[in-house]
């Protein structure tokens, strides 16, 4: 465990992607197999174990340590895993285990024999290696690593002889970890066989844009289209497959039977999953009441029935389409939309315009409450996988605004697990303030530190990590949509919400009240098409 627990604790404190990059390469160089491909599994999210948790953990630390000091030190550090990896009794003869140990005993342990197993492990682990162990068994590594840079990471140890960053991208996708074939391909060994029909392909990204951004470039050379608040999908039907899978290429096929059942194609489609209601796009909240199921009722499939609003076409009858620029894919797309004839496929609208200020005034005010703004796209660009500079660009609405009051904090983990850097907030309801959303994120490394100075210092009671304050400060929050909620007290629930500004300088007594973010939620789109 042990280069184990060190890469992950310098890839956590090393932002910079470049020297992500050299830390996986000098792991995967000087580490064994099968140990690299399980630690690869670990940090790209394809490794499936039986989860421990956080409650069997709590109650093995009290069982070793004062149960006060333990609360003590948990109020202190934020973080379970790191709190127990500190306070754990010191072994009196260290001893390491191997990742693949870790890995295929975990897989096949018996849910009773749990805690001796783990108990065990601690007691002859160091603390960084009981760290890395605990992140492992509770499935909470977080340490900025995405499968395109495990793909890069891979491609730059291969060297230059070896697959490049995509076509790992590709293969990757059917094979299982630890991945014995695609080490052996690194090395110039064969390209490993997939084992999934109708496999997927690394999709291509934007990036944001706004008017400066843009100024420099000719509008002549991109075209628009709408950017629709649902889940971008890859619908990929080929060799009797038939599969629906997310951006990062997690299968939610299971989920969305009805959309798979509209796939009678052979080909690979790119574009944004919905729920249509009558002739409206319902809101992302009806489309969120589908996902992560295994199994939906005739019920939900007839109330909310879903939709793919096609994008591009990736390949079509055992054509790659990917080189092509654009103008031509979108000519393949359009023809292929009507040969599939299916009325839960159609295509994304164009959006035309003259010049970045019209395409602007025309980004403000969508025709639809369910577009959060447009897409530019370079009209020669290939479909590249990864997010590659200057072809696609993302320009969004301006996010919705609310002055909210601090309710609560919660320490952050990793780098942020000695700051109180988590914020729930909350909006005026009659006298009672209500919560609304939690957000982390949007706040320079100052601001952090004063936010949680704050907290220290106007801290009125205590839940485990979690501490509430006094309701005196309040916090400009900007979110990208809103929903109706039934499982949130407020009956709301908010997209993306992040901290803008803090207004040290406004009373809570003038922060906005319950009302104000009702009167943003979209129209029902049922009764919208009722015309009520």
């Amino acid at each position: 465990m042990t280069p184990f627990a060190t890469l992950l604790e310098r890839l956590a404190f090393t932002p910079a992607r470049n020297a992500k990059l050299r830390l996986i390469g000098d792991y995967l160089a000087h580490t064994p197999d099968p140990d690299r491909g399980w630690a690869l599994a670990a940090l790209t999210g394809g490794l499936k174990l039986r989860t421990v948790t956080p409650s069997l953990l709590r109650a093995l630390a009290e069982d070793r340590v004062d149960a006060d000091l333990f609360a003590l030190s948990y109020d202190s550090v934020g973080d379970l895993a790191e709190t127990i990896a500190l306070i754990w009794p010191a072994p009196d003869q260290g001893a390491d285990i191997s990742l693949t140990q870790v890995v295929t005993t975990l897989q096949t342990t018996k849910k009773p024999d749990l805690p001796a197993l783990i108990a065990g492990w601690l007691d002859t682990l160091g603390p960084s290696e009981r760290y890395a162990l605990l992140k492992l068994a509770t499935r909470g590594l977080r340490v900025g690593v995405s499968a395109r840079l495990t793909h890069v990471a891979l491609a730059q140890h291969a060297g230059a002889g070896g697959p490049p960053a995509d076509r790992i991208g590709e293969v990757w996708h059917g094979l299982a970890p630890p991945y014995p074939g695609l080490f052996d391909w690194l090395a110039g060994g064969p390209e490993p066989q997939t084992q999934a029909r109708a496999p997927f392909r690394p999709v291509m990204l934007a990036h944001p844009a706004d008017a400066e951004a843009l100024a420099p470039l000719n509008p002549a050379d991109f075209a628009a289209e709408w950017k629709w608040d649902g889940v971008r999908v890859q619908a990929v039907a080929e060799g009797g497959g038939r599969h629906l899978y997310t951006r990062r290429g997690e299968d939610i096929s299971a989920a969305f039977p009805d959309m798979v059942a509209a796939l009678d194609f052979e080909g690979v489609i790119d574009g944004e999953l919905l729920v249509r209601q009558g002739d409206a796009t319902a809101p992302f909240g009806e489309l969120q009441k589908r996902l992560n199921r295994k199994t939906v009722t005739k019920a939900m499939l007839a109330s909310h029935p879903a939709h793919l609003r096609a994008y591009d076409l990736l390949h079509w009858q055992g054509r790659d389409l990917r080189p092509l620029p654009l103008t031509e894919r979108r000519a393949a797309l359009e023809t292929a939309v009507a040969q599939i004839a299916n009325p839960r496929i159609d295509l994304s609208p164009p959006v035309p315009f003259t010049d970045w200020a019209a395409l602007d005034a025309i980004r403000a005010n969508p025709p639809d409450a369910v577009i959060e703004g447009v897409m530019i796209k370079r009209h020669d660009s290939p479909y590249l996988p990864g997010r590659p500079k200057g072809p696609w660009f993302k320009w969004k609405r301006d996010p919705m605004v609310v002055d909210a009051v601090m309710l609560y904090a919660q320490r952050g983990h990793g780098k942020r697990s000695g700051y109180y850097s988590d914020f729930t907030f909350g909006v005026w309801d009659g006298a009672a303030l209500v919560p609304v959303g939690k957000a982390y994120f949007g706040f320079t490394d100052a601001e952090l530190r004063a936010l949680d100075r704050f907290v220290r210092h106007n801290t009125t009671d205590r839940f485990g990590p979690v501490r509430q304050v006094k309701p005196d400060l309040v916090l400009e929050v900007a979110f990208e949509g809103l929903n109706a909620s039934p499982r949130h007290k407020s009956g709301l629930a908010m997209r993306f919400p992040r901290i803008r500004r803090i207004r040290w300088d406004k009373p809570a007594a003038e922060a906005d009240r319950i009302d104000t973010l009702r009167a943003m939620l979209p129209a029902d789109p049922l009764t919208s098409a009722r015309g009520g």
